[in-house]
């Protein structure tokens, strides 16, 4: 087990400096091309000038999951019975802290996480949309599950996926994941490539602060 682990980290250490890159999103159309009713709640930055600290970011996505947890309670409460609903989330700077405050194994979002469990415990499946390569889908998947997020599905970029569009190839997930039978209830992320496309209820979009974050 603790040779295991050690692989584990190694894999994700030695590939930290390269997700920059592969992780990065591309340029797509803003997520307010969604539905009126399913226009994406946004955080209102405390702090737009200069290099953002870790407490301005968890305060700002603070303000966006202040928003998304009630929506979600309705949500889930109003579900008939067998209903099969499902959260989507991005990774880097979502589900985890990946710019901020990085550490291995990394850190989860706190703000995130505090309304994925409330998801989770209530029957809602997590799904994982993510950039980052195929290769890092091992330690991805122990990380997000050493930080309490239990993962009904992770989608990684395989080869011939790293020549797509990222918002592109970030909708194809959800239209798989809703062929499976889910109501995708909402989408969170923080960069426009993780909610432009649809096939979501509603979008939630954490700060990038002009792209600061990956």
């Amino acid at each position: 087990m603790t040779s295991l682990l050690a692989r584990r980290l190694t894999v994700t250490a030695v590939s930290a400096a390269a997700l920059a890159a592969l992780a990065a999103p591309a340029q797509a159309a803003d997520a307010t091309t969604a539905p009126a009713a399913t226009a994406p709640a946004a955080a209102t930055t405390s702090d737009t000038t200069g290099k953002v600290d870790f407490a301005t970011w968890q305060n700002d996505c603070q303000s966006v999951m202040d928003q998304a947890l009630p929506y979600l309670k309705q949500r889930i409460d109003g579900a008939a019975p067998g209903a099969k609903q499902a959260i989507v989330f991005d990774i880097d700077n979502t589900a985890l802290a990946t710019d901020l405050g990085f550490q291995i194994p990394q850190a989860a979002n706190k703000p995130v996480l505090n309304v994925a469990r409330y998801a989770q415990e209530h029957g809602v499946a997590l799904f994982f949309v993510t950039a980052r390569p195929g290769i890092l889908e091992e330690p991805t998947e122990w990380n997000l599950k050493y930080d309490g997020y239990q993962v009904s599905g992770l989608y990684v970029r395989g080869l011939f996926d790293l020549f797509k569009n990222v918002a592109d190839y970030k909708t194809a997930q959800r239209v798989g994941i809703e062929n499976k039978g889910y109501d995708i209830i909402a989408n969170i992320g923080n960069s426009a490539t993780d909610l432009s496309g649809g096939h979501a209820d509603r979008t939630f979009k954490l700060p990038d602060y002009d792209g600061q974050l990956s």
